[in-house]
């Protein structure tokens, strides 16, 4: 799917495309050349086969859509090869796997990003633009989740189904942090003036997924031999270096409408997502929610406002086609991109502090610092820039 984005962005040529499996590097292919481009080269003799690909001299980006365990392999390979690099979410799970990527990546001197799609959202990039303009006042609690029913999924004999409920038979963690906790890390400057300092973490039991296998899945099914030990619901609560909170949540395995959570609490205003509305302190009609969309005018983000028609009908409502949109042109430009290698080692390592936490009785673990102090000194901006 995220191909598809790649190759609607103006000028970027899809080089080469590596799979395990040599049909489905054929089928990309074609979808390549149906949009006008060259073939690209193909790479398909076995798991590693990537570690050839990222050594050609015409690959000026590499970009992973692997299962997570691949995801930073792909980019080390990548980052030894001189080559800017992009992982689908979480990049590592690790502690470990985190700090090789922040130092592999200051070696090369090339980026290596966690392609948070989430981060370019249109509430997203909104609410991030008034929080630049003051309009949330002092910024103190916010709130992040991936809360979105799978279950069907998980059990699938392909695709996903092959190898997504394996990380749930290993690690009592919150599985996938970085869609909610990358908007929130923006929002609150992480890294820029901030940073997430330690967490605290617990699970609930553990019986969606052991539940939908006795009702889905037939006696016979190898499926009966998993034992599920992350519980349902993951929750959280991070303390920032500056005294912030945030509400961390994960459950894929329970019926429920989608969300992210998404919230923001300041001392001028605080707005919750799904549905996105907002209350602004002395706004008239008393203390009462207000959609987003009725600031939108106002506040709606220049990437959304020029390429927003055109987005729109692109993966995820739109946001994944202004983040390859984005990282292009910041390429182009010779910009730093909207986050970097820190970011997405701080956004990812909850995976592995999460787990220490639950099993300590949800005692306090600290993150690393993978900026080694410099958080600190920079107060720029977080994420695409607002003028």
């Amino acid at each position: 799917s995220m191909l598809n984005e790649w190759l609607a962005v103006e000028g970027v040529r899809v080089t080469a495309l590596c799979d395990a499996v040599p049909a489905k590097a054929e089928r990309a292919a074609a979808m390549g050349t149906k949009a006008g481009q060259p073939a690209p080269r193909l790479y398909t003799g076995g798991e590693r086969d990537f570690e050839r690909l990222v050594r050609q001299e015409d690959v000026d980006f590499v970009y992973t859509a692997t299962p997570w365990p691949w995801h930073t392999p792909v980019m080390l390979a990548a980052l030894r090869a001189g080559k800017h690099c992009g992982s689908e979410v979480p990049i590592a799970l690790t502690v470990d796997e985190c700090w090789e990527l922040v130092d592999t990546s200051e070696r090369a001197r090339r980026h290596c990003l966690l392609m948070e799609n989430c981060c370019y959202g249109e509430s997203e990039l909104t609410v991030l633009r008034m929080v630049r303009e003051g309009v949330f006042g002092t910024l103190l609690h916010a709130e992040a989740a991936y809360l979105h029913d799978l279950r069907a999924i998980l059990f699938e004999n392909r695709d996903e189904g092959l190898w997504r409920r394996q990380p749930h038979t290993q690690l009592d963690t919150n599985l996938y942090p970085t869609h909610g906790l990358g908007p929130v890390a923006q929002y609150l400057g992480i890294h820029r003036g901030d940073r997430f300092d330690y967490l605290v973490s617990m699970s609930s039991p553990e019986a969606g997924l052991t539940e939908w296998r006795a009702r889905t899945e037939p006696k016979d099914s190898p499926k009966w031999q998993e034992r599920y030990v992350s519980g349902d619901m993951s929750a959280t609560l991070i303390k920032t270096a500056r005294g912030r909170t945030i509400l961390l949540q994960h459950d894929v395995a329970n019926p429920r409408p989608y969300s992210r959570l998404n919230n923001l609490q300041g001392s001028k205003a605080v707005f919750n997502d799904y549905p996105a509305r907002l209350y602004i302190d002395g706004a008239k009609g008393g203390e009462r929610w207000t959609p987003l969309a009725e600031y939108r005018a106002q506040y709606q983000h220049p990437l959304w406002r020029a390429l927003g028609e055109r987005a729109r009908s692109a993966g995820h409502g739109g946001m994944d086609f202004l983040m390859a949109y984005r990282l292009v042109q910041c390429m182009r430009e010779g910009t730093p991109p909207d986050f970097d290698v820190y970011d997405a080692a701080a956004w990812s390592v909850p995976y592995a502090l999460c787990a220490q936490s639950v099993r300590k009785g949800s005692a306090p673990v600290k993150f690393p610092d993978f900026t080694r102090g410099a958080w600190s000194g920079s107060t720029a901006p977080q994420g695409p820039a607002t003028g």
